[in-house]
């Protein structure tokens, strides 16, 4: 699950899941829902694999929403779908993602998001799951 929030003149992402893995897959999913107005237009017709590591689990959820933005603006490809699995002490990340790319046709452009920040971002394990946070220049 995922939720928006307001920031200033930024936005913010929350995101819910029963695991890590779920957590950076719902990330994913959030992002695209900010990119497209119909996020489940789009079709998941290519695939590609997305491996990143990081120094730390906020790090690397970090470097995951960047990575799925500078995919986005260099390839013009949306993605929607993913199966992520994190190892090395949960600071590495192989990701296959699936989507397919713009069409000004049918995809209707939300806000022009920028990059993930580091302000208040965070990733908790938590009683029920998996929580993070982090804030998007828009």
């Amino acid at each position: 699950m995922y939720e928006f929030f307001e920031h200033t003149a930024d936005i913010g992402l929350r995101v819910r899941a029963a695991t890590l893995e779920e957590l950076f897959a719902h990330a994913g999913r959030g992002l695209l829902a900010l990119l497209v107005d119909e996020p489940d237009s789009v079709r998941s017709v290519q695939s590609l694999t997305i491996r990143l590591q990081s120094d730390s689990v906020e790090q690397l959820f970090y470097d995951w929403l960047n990575e799925l933005l500078y995919i986005f603006e260099t390839r013009r490809l949306l993605l929607g779908r993913f199966e992520v699995r994190l190892t090395g002490d949960l600071t590495s990340l192989e990701a296959q993602a699936w989507g397919e790319p713009l069409d000004p046709q049918r995809h209707r452009l939300g806000p022009e998001v920028k990059a993930a920040t580091y302000h208040e971002l965070m990733v908790q394990r938590r009683d029920d799951g998996w929580f993070a946070q982090a804030i998007l220049d828009i």
